[in-house]
């Protein structure tokens, strides 16, 4: 039996605290301990990329991942995306572009995207193929999220060109 760790997490910029055992994926804390389960579970094998989320502004599959890993981190999880009830730019153009179908890709697909973009405002269709090919989807094709991504880098730099 493990004895529980304290950990102090900032997820989506608010301080979280909590008790785990040292062999609690990050997924796992997130979901049950925080209720966060726009994070999804997906295979349990790191293959689908539904659990991806920012740490410390990086992408990460949090199957991957301890909680104890996270101690003193800064996670972004999908929920953490729209701000004061507005959704992100990306967030419009995956719904403008009909880049879902059953949704349960959606928020690894956003938050790998979300990484790409906060790296490269302009990307190229191979860049966006690259930067979501570690996220499965088995109903869209990719087409549609491609061209949301594409539309959401456009959507972006216009905002950042208007400051």
């Amino acid at each position: 039996m493990s004895s529980l760790r304290s950990i102090r997490v900032r997820v989506n910029g608010i301080e979280r605290e909590g008790q785990v055992e040292p062999r609690l994926l990050l997924v796992d804390f997130l979901r049950e301990h925080l209720g966060l389960t726009g994070t999804h579970i997906g295979c349990d094998t790191t293959s689908c990329g539904a659990c991806t989320v920012l740490m410390d502004g990086r992408s990460l599959k949090s199957c991957t991942a301890f909680a104890v890993q996270a101690d003193g981190r800064e996670i972004t999880t999908v929920e953490g995306v729209a701000a004061d009830g507005q959704l992100h730019p990306l967030q419009e153009a995956f719904r403008e572009q009909h880049a879902l179908q059953c949704g349960y890709c959606t928020p690894g697909m956003v938050m790998s995207a979300l990484y790409l973009l906060s790296r490269n405002p302009n990307p190229t269709e191979s860049q966006i193929r690259r930067a979501i090919a570690g996220n499965l989807c088995r109903c869209t094709g990719y087409l549609n999220i491609i061209a949301a991504v594409k539309a959401a880098a456009l959507k972006l730099n216009t905002r950042r060109a208007a400051i």
